[in-house]
């Protein structure tokens, strides 16, 4: 703050800051890449280990710093934590739900993402007032959610499709039964998973399988739909929600309990989202979603423009504060319903088998990409900006509503091995895909 400007929107303006955040957004970059190769070839739990077991250890490290070095290191152990699992558990949703259930499945990891964050806002919360080492409590607690993954990770067993491909079949089998109990269509389902691992044997170079133009459709929306997830601006918004929200008028206290708030109706949101994603379909929540966060980002910076104005020098009423905050919680609602599930189920369920794991690797390390970039320049941004980031992130919105609009076909209750004919149909992208998949 010392070395800030101090206006309004120049409070936080600290490099040190932004690469404390951002240094684990990298370290996830490198981990979400090399992530695809451990999935592929050692499973999807394997994944899941090894990321909670490198979290669990830069949370320890986190707790025990010394300095800032110490604290960076730390995050990055944690990145490489959130890189192998967030590559691998969507993976491991996707193929262990039913059809029809799949959107349900993978809206609950987002739901367990907000739970988080609610978690962690409350635990700041309760923290700062515990000196002079709060902050190394609200730290460690976070080595308690690695520890339920490292533990939880050895009694999963492994997707079907996972083993299929490892040789395994026998064991897929039981698997499969296991997962979908006396279900009369459990030898069809299981023979798809066979034709699709047959399928992607020869595929012994995935990565560069994916750039083939019969795999344009989904590379193109899998890499797409996460980098504009980022674009919303929603994580640098959760990240700096106290710094925001005391930016625009609140007090410490106020601020950090303005973000539990903020991370309680995104939960809530979540929840919508589970109940309708299966029955109404993916298209319809992100067309909603978006427009619904763009009209927000607009009345945030129209009621920042003329209440405070480019100059900053004085700061909001707590009556237009508590508005800022009410149309941030509309806004974080409507992503919680649409872009925040939706952008981890669409790439995991679109991907072909063959180059799902690379799929999901390179989709993963673009939304750390985006995110990284974002919060290392969030602050500087907010400062030179000033209420014009919101509409910033209201053209992008805008923008990415229109690109789903066009190009997303509805993926809705469609099997992952029969997913191929929904790009065959679409405007578009039917041009790339023919009946002789031989096609470069």
């Amino acid at each position: 703050m010392r070395a800030a400007k101090q206006d309004v929107y120049c409070v936080y303006d600290s490099q040190l800051l932004t690469s404390f955040t951002s240094s684990l957004y990298i370290a996830g970059l490198v981990a979400s890449l090399g992530a695809g190769k451990v999935t592929r070839v050692m499973g999807r739990r394997a994944s899941m280990l090894l990321g909670g077991s490198a979290f669990m250890v830069g949370s320890v490290i986190n707790c025990a710093a010394m300095n800032v070095a110490m604290l960076i290191l730390g995050r990055i152990l944690l990145g490489f934590g959130v890189g192998f699992t967030n590559q691998a558990t969507p993976v491991y949703l996707s193929e262990m739900a039913p059809p029809k259930w799949r959107g349900a499945f993978n809206s609950g990891f987002q739901i367990f993402l907000s739970f988080g964050v609610v978690a962690a806002n409350l635990i700041n919360y309760g923290t700062t007032r515990i000196n002079p080492w709060g902050w190394r409590l609200s730290l460690g607690i976070a080595a308690v959610p690695a520890l339920i993954i490292t533990v939880a990770a050895f009694f999963l067993p492994d997707t079907p499709s996972s083993l299929i491909q490892r040789g395994h079949t026998e064991l897929a089998k039981e698997t499969l039964r296991q997962a979908r109990g006396s279900d009369a269509e459990l030898d069809a389902e299981f023979e798809e998973f066979v034709q699709a691992s047959k399928a992607a044997i020869p595929v012994t170079s995935p990565y560069k399988m994916i750039l083939k133009r019969r795999y344009r459709p989904q590379f193109v929306m899998s890499a797409a739909i996460p980098f504009l997830a980022q674009m919303t601006g929603i994580n640098v918004i959760a990240f700096y929600a106290p710094i925001l929200f005391e930016t625009v008028g609140f007090g410490k206290d106020s601020a950090l309990m303005a973000s539990v708030i903020l991370g309680a109706v995104s939960l809530s949101s979540n929840l919508v989202s589970t109940y309708v994603v299966d029955r109404h379909g993916r298209r319809i929540l992100f067309l909603v979603g978006g427009t619904m966060m763009m009209i927000c980002q607009v009345i945030v910076a129209c009621l920042l423009a003329a209440k405070i104005g480019s100059s900053g020098d004085k700061p909001l009423r707590k009556a237009d504060s508590v508005a800022v905050l009410v149309v941030m919680c509309m806004y974080s609602a409507a992503f919680g319903w649409s872009w925040g599930p939706l952008a981890w189920l669409v790439p995991s369920e679109i991907l072909p088998l063959e180059i799902r794991p690379a799929g999901l690797s390179i989709s993963t390390a673009i939304a750390f990409v985006a995110v990284f970039l974002l919060a290392q320049t969030f602050l500087a941004m907010l400062c030179h900006f000033k209420y014009g980031i919101f509409l910033f992130y209201a053209g992008w919105l805008g923008f990415m509503t229109g690109f789903i609009a066009l190009f997303l076909p509805e993926t809705k209750g469609i099997p992952l091995d029969s997913m191929n004919s929904v790009w065959k149909q679409h405007w578009y992208w039917g041009r790339f895909l023919d009946d002789d998949d031989s096609n470069l």
